[in-house]
C-alpha cells in the first residue's frame, strides 16, 4: 500500500520542516510514503473564499486517481485514538487498498467537489492548528500507527 500526503502550500518554518522530515524518514521503514505540495495560489486578492477553495480543489483533484482512497484532514472529520487509527490502516491493507491519499487543504478548507470525491474525513483534534503544524502532527500519528501495528515500543498504552 502507498500512503500519499497532498498539502496546499509549502512549510516555511524550519523547525516544522525538521519535524516533517524526521517522521517522513521514519515512515520509510514501514510504508511507501509520498508527499506532494500544491503551490499556493498567486494573485488571490481579487478572489473570494469560495473561488480560492474552487481553484485549490481543482489542483487537488488533478492529483487523485479514480482508485485512490481519499481522506481529508478536516475539522468536521471523525476522530480516532492512535490505536483506532492503526486498526484503520490494517483494514485498508487487508482490503487491498492500493493507495490512500490524505489531503491537508488550504486556509479555507475544501471545495464541494473535493468533499464529494472523498471517502472519509479525519480530524486530528477539536482544536484548530495551522496547516503547517498539522503536517507534523499527521506524520507523527502515522508513524505512531505503524509502530503500534509492528508492536514496537514507541507508543505506550
Amino acid at each position: 500500500m502507498i500512503i500519499k500526503l497532498i498539502v496546499v502550500g509549502k512549510t516555511v518554518k524550519s523547525y516544522l520542516k525538521e519535524g516533517e522530515e524526521e517522521y517522513a524518514n521514519r515512515l520509510k521503514h514501514y510504508v511507501r510514503f509520498e508527499e506532494e505540495v500544491i503551490a499556493e495560489l498567486k494573485n488571490v486578492a481579487s478572489l473570494n473564499e469560495e473561488q480560492i477553495k474552487q481553484k485549490e480543489g481543482e489542483e487537488i483533484l488533478k492529483r487523485i486517481q479514480p482508485t485512490d482512497y481519499l481522506v481529508l484532514l478536516d475539522e468536521q472529520g471523525k476522530q480516532f485514538t492512535s490505536e483506532e487509527f492503526a486498526e484503520k490502516i490494517i483494514k485498508w491493507q487487508n482490503t487491498s487498498v492500493k493507495q490512500v491519499v490524505f489531503v491537508v487543504g488550504g486556509a479555507y478548507g475544501f471545495s464541494k467537489e473535493v468533499y464529494d470525491r472523498c471517502n472519509e474525513k479525519l480530524s486530528l483534534s477539536k482544536m484548530t492548528f495551522s496547516h503547517q503544524m498539522v503536517r507534523v502532527f499527521f506524520k507523527e500519528q502515522l508513524y505512531r500507527a505503524y509502530s503500534i501495528i509492528k508492536g514496537e515500543p514507541y507508543h505506550h498504552r
